[in-house]
């Protein structure tokens, strides 16, 4: 038996979810993956290679875009977060890479280096998230000089929503009409949408969209479940069934004693803690997957183990493959458990965690 928690990669999922992102898009607009922080944990170049119907792949940093040219990616690539010195901007332009410009900082680099190749630059429009980015005004100014500098191929121009997984928030509408006024005399492309938005409306689209979560099978909706916006879910998580112990009544389990058994009856011990990434802030009662039916948590998470109530799966041996997340459990499930989101859930399992292609 072997103990090694995995994290099984739909790859047919990942492409299904894309396709589902382009089919909802017009002809005339790219679809952006966005496969930043290791492929938000599923493995940038499994990601990558999977997603090679992509128009563009977008990444957080300079160090995961050499990854994907040193596996052979050519396909374009987009530095969310723009360069850190003059020595990345030199590794921008070698790699053909296409960057972001949110600061004066990066602007003063820019115009002030001499490079072999000039850059598409995305320039980062601040409509109202308040993080990087210029004001629209500042915009304005800077779009005429960024068109005359020998640094600079093409242009872009690039926002984000804060709340666009709250479709009706009024904050939404003031943000898009905030971006549309930037640039408003040039014929410049556009990108704002991320999942949520590419999801929800469609006059957010403009010439790029950069679905995220999306394509790894999780909704960007508190309301509304991946499966009925027809996602499927890209990464599965398994780890092994232990132990099986019998407890009498009263007997209490794990740290702090925090459960203790109604009944005479069987609990099982599961191979994965907060060590690999599982949130020790779970509490009793989440769901977990064994032989197919749902068995809630007792106790606190451990760093490398959780225990299990088996009452409804009596035939479970030591052996079995628990499913924590993924067909079957849908990730947003456990992540409303844990009061936060499955972004977070799926980038912080650690290297302890065995990805495997499924």
């Amino acid at each position: 038996m072997s103990r090694q928690v995995t994290a099984t990669i739909n790859l047919e999922a990942l492409r299904h979810n894309l396709q589902q992102a382009r089919d909802r898009v017009s002809d005339q607009t790219q679809v952006v993956a966005v496969i930043k922080a290791n492929g938000y944990g599923h493995g940038l170049l499994t990601v990558a290679h999977a997603l090679y119907q992509a128009d563009m792949f977008a990444v957080g940093c300079l160090d995961e875009a050499v990854q994907l040219r040193s596996a052979g990616v050519q396909k374009p690539i987009l530095l969310l977060e723009g360069f850190e010195g003059e020595e990345e901007l030199h590794a921008a332009s070698q790699l053909d890479l296409q960057t972001v410009v949110h600061s004066k900082e990066q602007w003063s680099l820019l115009k002030s280096t001499h490079l072999k190749r000039s850059l598409v630059v995305w320039l980062k429009v601040d409509s109202g998230m308040h993080r990087l980015g210029f004001y629209p005004q500042r915009v304005d100014q800077l779009l005429p000089l960024m068109e005359e500098s020998s640094c600079v191929d093409q242009l872009v121009l690039i926002s984000h929503f804060a709340n666009a997984d709250k479709p009706d928030h009024k904050m939404n509408q003031q943000q898009q009409e905030l971006f549309e006024t930037s640039g408003q005399q040039l014929d410049i492309r556009r990108s704002m949408a991320n999942s949520a938005a590419l999801l929800s409306d469609n006059s957010t689209h403009y010439d790029f969209v950069r679905p995220g979560i999306m394509l790894y099978g999780g909704s960007p909706f508190s309301q509304q479940s991946a499966d009925s916006i027809g996602l499927k879910p890209v990464m599965t998580l398994k780890a092994p069934l232990i132990a099986v112990k019998k407890l009498q009544r009263g007997d209490c389990v794990g740290y702090g004693s925090t459960w203790c058994a109604p009944e005479d009856m069987s609990i099982g011990v599961v191979a994965i803690g907060y060590g690999h990434g599982y949130p020790r802030s779970l509490p009793t009662g989440t769901p977990v997957l064994i032989r197919d039916q749902r068995v809630p948590l007792v106790g606190r998470v451990s760093m490398d183990m959780i225990t299990v109530d088996l009452t409804e799966v009596p035939d479970a041996m030591v052996g079995d493959r628990a499913i924590l997340w993924g067909d079957g459990l849908p990730i947003e499930e456990i992540a409303d458990k844990a009061d936060t989101i499955s972004y977070e859930l799926l980038c912080q399992l650690t290297s302890r965690v065995r990805r495997e292609e499924g």
